[in-house]
């Protein structure tokens, strides 16, 4: 009796301590979602002036480049451009998706850039999903709710991924696709038709690598969360990860051969031979690339990415320790480690990294100390000490980047899109011969602007000819002119300067500079031999330095 009446003076206490946590999840949620709203905000604006991101193409390129198929088709007609950069033959998922958008918004930088945001916040879902899966053996319940949450306060107030991630360049909708690709493998065990489901994950990750084709190098990762799951059936195992290999090789093989059965196959080449960068000619240069690349991880920021590699190199050494033991046993920690190491290596043979391209590595490295923390929570001793020590390192970390992410999200900057928008209507207030325009840019300004362009830096065309073929009739530059693309230009034209408009923040690349291109008397065609030719030549009204 004694007993019962204890046990009924305990449970309104149990039941309160229930009742309060679960209103600090439900704050919690609503603080991860206010960081998540801000990414919808001011989607118009440029990425942040003043970065430390500052020189990433992709803020004055990527955009365009990536979608312009989908661009083409809407406002002129015709998605592709021969002789001129066609990405979408090699990575056409995108523009793709972009495509049937417009549809509906018509063509918008703000409904490129939504999608885009879109699939952030798809893949904040998936993130959840991913670290509160079902344990693999011999635990079978989920990870706790804040081990989730944790992962996604990193995710949500990280500054670097905010302003990534509202870029509608690819690595959003590869982010999503590879999380979601995860979420399928590491649940494996649990669905009926395990087979079929690995040719599914297969087809996903052809999908992905046809978003992105860096998604080759995270091949390990997906096979990681197939295999370790099924461990225990290591036959079964195996099966599913040949399976998942074979209907990702099918299925981009068939991309392949249609591209050639278009006659697109040299554009799908071309767009490998223009991501080939020069190596240098010293026997040691991987060393010194992938010092680079591993060093290109602190883009993201200079203290979550130190600790997850704090976490990943203590459960090597002590991978024979309890909480280690614990910590492998979680597919998403080996497949993390897997993201991580497929991008450094990629990064190492490219030899050019870029911080756009961390955007995804980032997702797994926050995993990692979300992981971190939570095995060395359970274990007792000074080992539960410093479990405690990663949480409030983690946790004072996000809020210092959650004020630079506010800081970004509150005051945001129009002087790119401005510059573009200028950039048309001096077009059109001013004709001179086609209302189409050359520049690296072009593209961008066309998703902006619905200005008809062409690339003077990339096609499977030199400038020269493509020039010939389509006589554009002005061209725009950045800050200043390059001698190889003005002697191009100069085949065929001569150039005057006629407007600058600021844009953007790097001291090479804040003015945008307009050029007309007036042919040259009687239809003349000057050799492209002649050195003279990469100079300021009778004709031309330039007052930007060519260099």
């Amino acid at each position: 009796m004694a007993r019962k009446q204890a046990g009924e003076e305990n449970k309104p206490l149990t039941d309160r301590a229930s009742g309060w946590r679960r209103w600090e999840y439900v704050a919690w949620l609503l603080l991860i979602a206010g960081f998540a709203i801000l990414h919808a905000l001011h989607v118009r604006a440029d990425f942040p002036n003043g970065s430390p991101w500052i020189f990433d193409w992709a803020k004055y390129t990527d955009e365009g480049w990536y979608g312009n198929a989908a661009v083409r088709a809407h406002l002129f007609g015709n998605w592709y451009v021969p002789g001129d950069f066609n990405p979408a033959v090699a990575v056409p998922v995108w523009p793709f998706v972009e495509w049937v958008l417009f549809f509906f918004t018509g063509v918008r930088v703000e409904a490129a850039r939504g999608l885009a945001i879109a699939c952030f916040l798809g893949s904040l879902a998936f993130s959840y999903l991913l670290l509160c899966a079902n344990h693999p053996r011999p635990l079978e319940r989920r990870l706790p709710r804040w081990v989730g949450l944790a992962g996604l306060s990193l995710i949500v107030t990280s500054p670097f991924l905010y302003c990534f991630s509202r870029l509608a360049i690819l690595e959003p909708l590869q982010t999503t696709l590879t999380l979601g690709t995860l979420n399928l493998a590491v649940r494996l065990p649990r669905m009926r038709r395990q087979v079929p489901a690995s040719a599914a994950i297969g087809f996903l990750f052809a999908l992905t690598m046809l978003t992105k084709t860096t998604e080759l190098f995270l091949f390990p990762a997906v096979g990681w969360a197939i295999v370790v799951p099924l461990w225990e059936k290591r036959g079964l195992a195996l099966k599913c990860a040949i399976v998942a290999a074979s209907g990702a090789a099918a299925t981009y093989a068939a991309w392949v051969a249609l591209m050639g059965a278009m006659g697109l196959i040299s554009d799908y080449r071309y767009y490998f031979f223009v991501n080939t960068y020069p190596k240098p000619s010293a026997w040691y240069w991987p060393l010194e690339s992938l010092w680079w690349s591993l060093h290109g991880l602190l883009w993201v920021d200079h203290s979550l990415i130190p600790m997850a590699g704090a976490v990943a190199f203590s459960a090597v050494i002590a991978r024979r320790g309890g909480w280690a033991r614990r910590l492998w046993r979680e597919p998403l920690f080996g497949c993390s480690l897997c993201v991580v190491a497929g991008y450094v290596l990629f990064m190492t043979l490219q030899d050019h990294p870029q911080p756009r391209y961390f955007a995804l590595p980032a997702f797994f490295c926050f995993f990692v100390v979300s992981l971190g923390a939570w095995t060395l929570l359970n274990e007792g001793g000074w080992k539960h000490v410093f479990g405690w020590a990663i949480v409030l390192f983690a946790a004072g970390a996000a809020c210092v980047h959650g004020t630079k992410t506010i800081a970004y999200a509150m005051h945001p900057e129009y002087t790119f899109v401005n510059a573009a928008a200028e950039t048309a209507n001096y077009i059109d207030a001013h004709p001179n011969g086609k209302r189409l325009l050359v520049s690296i840019s072009g593209d961008e300004i066309a998703l902006i602007a619905h200005l008809r362009s062409l690339c003077d830096d990339f096609g499977t065309e030199d400038l020269a000819p493509k020039t010939a073929v389509y006589q554009p009739g002005w061209y725009a530059a950045w800050n200043d002119l390059d001698p190889g693309t003005l002697q191009d230009l100069h085949a065929h034209f001569s150039l005057e300067q006629v407007a600058t408009f600021p844009a953007l923040d790097a001291r090479d690349r804040n003015l945008l500079v307009l050029f007309k291109l007036h042919p040259l008397a009687d239809g003349q065609t000057r050799e492209l031999g002649n050195s003279e030719m990469r100079d300021v030549m009778p004709g031309d009204k330039i007052d930007v330095p060519v260099e």
